[in-house]
């Protein structure tokens, strides 16, 4: 009986042991941020990330993901993930501006030709040495989801000139190339937070907004803002940060399989955009909303001086980079 026993025994110990050899890394638990509805391809983008990690670390990876602004906006985020008490996030590039300049370069307007080419740029040298300058500043860059090229709207009329534009209050992100380039237009921008940007447009605040169609169609804009301009203005590429020390903490397997995820997630994103974009406007139409397409050579040709006066406060060899790229 006492040898039966000491057999049992012998084999709980062998198969304690098997589990802890096969569950020896603990689950990491990674919360992500960003400022999008739900039905938005931010989301959807996100989830397809947390859906890839899981698989590619074998379960080890979690990523929970919060959307609406719930754990901050952007800037709060990027902060967040800088101090270590937010792991992950989706930002427009306007924040991050804020604590690398060079990120300037992205933000200005009719920089990007079109979709294709902003694409080769962020996936290539110039999207490597924007997230490598990142890292002293505690953010670890790991792939670019994006929002699309920047459109106008207002409750005011139809802008199918730059003349159109003439004392409108424009919100615009708080980013000093995109007040400064639509000071320039003759309009009247009105920094602000995304997440306060629907009340102070159905209170009538500003008159007016500018974000690509995905985001004014999610943010249901139509419900207060009768007039769209397609002036595709600026192209709006969306890092996925991480915390630096977090991501640090994890194991070489664990860094390669988040990466691996959050590029396949950043393809699925734009594929998800690019089909949204194709839908939005027939939506906006539905709903009443008159859409315009201007000639966009003034409003480029507008743009260029913005350019020149922010190339040393950005970084010029980057913007001559992007422009040349092909």
């Amino acid at each position: 009986m006492a040898l039966h026993l000491k057999a049992i025994l012998r084999a709980s110990i062998a198969a304690l042991s098997l589990t802890v050899a096969a569950g020896s890394h603990a689950e990491v638990r990674l919360k992500l941020g960003h400022v999008a509805q739900t039905s938005h391809p931010f989301h959807t983008g996100a989830m397809k990330m947390a859906e890839l990690a899981r698989q590619y670390s074998n379960g080890e990876i979690v990523i929970d993901v919060f959307p609406a602004s719930q754990i901050g906006n952007e800037r709060d985020l990027i902060e967040g993930a800088r101090m270590g008490t937010v792991d992950m996030l989706l930002t427009s590039t306007a924040p991050v501006m804020g604590f690398e300049k060079r990120f300037g370069v992205l933000d200005m307007p009719y920089v990007f030709r079109d979709v294709a080419h902003a694409h080769k740029v962020l996936d290539g040298p110039v999207g490597q040495q924007l997230f490598a300058a990142l890292e002293p500043k505690g953010l670890k860059g790991l792939a670019w989801f994006e929002n699309g090229f920047r459109d106008i709207t207002n409750s005011r009329h139809e802008i199918k000139s730059i003349d159109d534009l003439k004392g409108l209050k424009i919100r615009t992100m708080e980013n000093p190339i995109h007040i400064a380039y639509f000071r320039k237009l003759g309009a009247v921008p009105q920094p602000m937070a995304f997440g306060e940007l629907y009340p102070a447009l159905e209170k009538k605040v500003v008159d007016g907004q500018e974000n690509p169609i995905g985001a004014i169609v999610t943010g249901r804009f139509y419900e207060v803002q009768k007039y769209t301009s397609l002036t595709g203005h600026v192209y709006s590429g969306v890092p996925v940060l991480m915390s630096m020390k977090r991501f640090n903490s994890l194991t070489k397997t664990q860094q390669d399989a988040l990466s691996r995820a959050a590029r396949e997630a950043a393809t699925f994103e734009r594929n998800q955009l690019a089909n949204q974009d194709k839908d939005g406007l027939a939506l906006l139409r539905k709903h009443g909303v008159a859409v315009t397409t201007p000639d966009r050579a003034p409003f480029a040709a507008a743009a260029e001086s913005i350019r020149a006066s922010f190339a040393d406060k950005t970084d010029p060899e980057l913007l001559r980079q992007i422009l040349e790229t092909r």
